[in-house]
């Protein structure tokens, strides 16, 4: 990335795909101002109207499925079937929002203690910022961005600068759906202009998804300025496998929740805790799974995975997996970064971790596996907490009663899937707490983060 220009390059390749000029200052201030304006009108729309191009937004997105998918692919390496997954994904955002977001938004009547009536109104605010990655180039958007669209505020995005192309389709097809013209806007812009726009009086809102750094950094420019914020920031999920599991479901979905995504999603399954009496069993079975999931071409019909979206991130993480066996760390398959074009990096796993190693206690953004053996359940449950993160995971065993109690009551996480790896749903909170962020996004209460909660007192 020059200092005048943003370059995308295909990380299974490494080949150049485009390049695109950013905005002047002036171009930008001009943007903001757009939004604004288009925002003045939007907000005055009925929630019914909105709905009806929320909805359509969601079918453009299905008839753009096969060429959005393919340059989601060919910007950030995912498998081409995830990439369509994703797009499906966006689209039931879209018509859940659609379908639900007038109900979530309908004005409440309340009784005053003093018998008279009262009122709860849900306004729009005005702008809201999103900055966001480059890992579900298609959903990290979208999952902001409809449900604000929908309460009637303005939407700009910073996208990460490697998926740049799928942020600017996405504003096209916003607006060949029928969505006013600047009310969502691709910015094209660097680090020191993003902070101009947290500074504008016409954004309100700002929320990231990042990690837990970037979420610090923004989220003390943002408060500076006394705007609301919504963090998802990063983690290193535990799944815990106990001694009653189907072992064979835990392995299966474990693999899955490790290298879906080729690894880089913040709420993957990344530490396998398991006590002792399965332990055995489920690294044999969980080894050699890993050992058979095919990596290439993500265009390609058999692989299972692709390459690491940048190569700075494929080094940053084989720097984790050298530092975790320096530090006690076996390497049961995997570890060493292969030769020839593409920033493809192995399935691994790791045995042995503990307290001092990157493996135990940071995220490993790319398909690296955490082995870690306990005595029983309430060690499980220790070590499962015992993170600075928490923002899912998991629970395996056959008694769900007892899975749901611990989920309740003992993992200090905002999710957690019982018998199953988890991605997110438009019906469930997703967002977590300690350094994976705060705020929540999807199942209705996403749509509530950025809006006016508005008392009206009737004499």
């Amino acid at each position: 990335m020059s200092k005048e220009h943003i370059v995308t390059i295909n990380p299974a390749t490494e080949e150049k795909l485009n390049e695109y000029k950013y905005l002047t200052d002036k171009e930008l201030k001009d943007n903001i101002e757009a939004c604004n304006t288009a925002f003045l009108d939007w907000k005055l729309k009925p929630v019914e109207e909105r709905a009806k191009i929320i909805e359509a937004i969601g079918k453009e997105l299905t008839k753009n499925k096969t060429e959005l998918a393919k340059l989601m692919t060919n910007e950030m390496g995912k498998i081409i079937s995830q990439s369509k997954h994703e797009i499906d994904l966006c689209a039931g955002i879209c018509s859940y929002t659609a379908k639900n977001g007038p109900e979530n938004l309908a004005t409440e009547k309340r009784t005053l203690s003093n018998g008279k009536d009262g009122l709860v109104a849900y306004s729009p605010i005005g702008i809201v910022y999103g900055i966001q990655p480059w890992n579900y180039p298609s959903y990290q958007v979208i999952r902001y961005a409809i449900v604000n669209l929908m309460a009637g505020n303005g939407v700009l995005l910073k996208h990460a600068s490697n998926v740049t192309g799928t942020g600017q389709f996405l504003e096209k097809v916003f607006v060949d759906a029928g969505l006013p013209k600047g009310l969502f806007q691709a910015l094209k812009i660097s680090h020191d202009q993003s902070d101009t726009i947290i500074k504008n009086k016409h954004v309100r809102g700002v929320t990231l998804t990042g990690s837990s750094d970037a979420g610090r950094n923004i989220g003390e420019k943002a408060t500076a300025e006394l705007k609301k914020v919504v963090l998802e920031l990063g983690s290193n999920d535990a799944y815990l496998v106990l001694e009653d599991a189907d072992l064979e479901t835990a392995i299966e979905e474990c693999v899955k929740g490790r290298i879906y995504n080729n690894g880089e999603t913040c709420i993957a399954a990344k530490r396998f805790i398991v006590v002792e009496k399965v332990y055995e069993d489920f690294k044999k079975g969980f080894v050699k799974a890993m050992e058979n999931i095919k990596v290439g071409n993500p265009l390609e019909d058999g692989v299972d995975m692709g390459p690491i979206a940048r190569e700075d991130l494929r080094e940053t993480l084989h720097n984790q997996v050298e530092k975790s066996v320096k530090n006690g760390a076996e390497i049961l398959c995997g570890g060493k970064i292969p030769n020839g074009k593409g920033y493809f990096y192995p399935v691994t796993v790791l045995g042995n971790v503990k307290p001092g190693q990157p493996a135990y206690s940071d995220e490993l953004f790319g398909p690296v596996a955490s082995l870690i053996k306990v005595k029983d359940e309430q060690e499980a449950i220790k070590i499962a907490n015992d993170s600075r993160f928490g923002l899912g995971g998991g629970i395996f065993t056959k008694d769900i009663e007892k899975a749901k109690e611990i989920a309740t009551n003992h993992f200090d996480t905002g999710m957690v899937f019982i018998n199953t790896f988890g991605i997110a749903d438009p019906s469930m909170p997703f967002g977590g707490v300690k350094d994976s962020g705060f705020g929540r996004e999807h199942g209705g209460f996403g749509i509530k983060e950025f809006v006016n909660i508005k008392s009206i007192v009737l004499g």
